[in-house]
């Protein structure tokens, strides 16, 4: 199943912990087609299943081929130091972790929350996620209850938020 080809790379307690090793493994861009990074905070699988996440969703990003080798990694990059300089000042306690998903027809990214309910904290999160990304106005990102994606018909989940 999902869980066996998943493996910890590296964990880390404190930000310089994760530069020191963040030099040493592949870019995203450089992962295959079908592979992932996710970054979750200790004790939380990267999967719906986990309880923490049960009840969650995620801020989804995606991106077209042509931004693999142009914005990717930077994208990536500037959601992990979200994650770890807690952008999200007081709804970074509701932040699971985050992953980016390699794909043949385009990437996603995704930061996941642990409460699809909490109206404020995602919508606050969004903003933050889209500023700091440098999202234009026009361009939006939405958010999607795990839920909501575990019972969908056909490709899409409606998506519960939008900015």
């Amino acid at each position: 199943g999902w869980g066996e080809n998943t493996r910890e790379v590296i964990r880390f307690e404190i930000s310089e912990d994760f530069w020191s090793t963040h030099d040493h493994i592949k870019s995203a861009s450089e992962l295959s087609a079908g592979c992932d990074y996710s970054l979750f905070k200790a004790g939380i699988k990267p999967m719906w299943e986990d309880p923490r996440n049960n009840n969650g969703g995620r801020w989804l990003i995606s991106l077209d081929k042509k931004q693999r080798s142009s914005e990717l990694d930077n994208y990536w990059l500037e959601v992990i130091l979200c994650l770890i300089g807690e952008a999200f000042e007081e709804s970074s306690e509701d932040i699971c972790g985050a992953v980016v998903n390699i794909r043949p027809k385009g990437d996603k990214l995704s930061v996941w929350t642990a409460d699809c309910t909490n109206r404020d904290g995602i919508m606050k999160i969004g903003q933050k996620l889209k500023e700091r990304l440098g999202i234009q106005v026009k361009g939006s990102i939405v958010y999607e209850a795990h839920n909501d994606s575990m019972k969908k018909s056909g490709s899409v989940a409606k998506f519960r938020y939008t900015v």
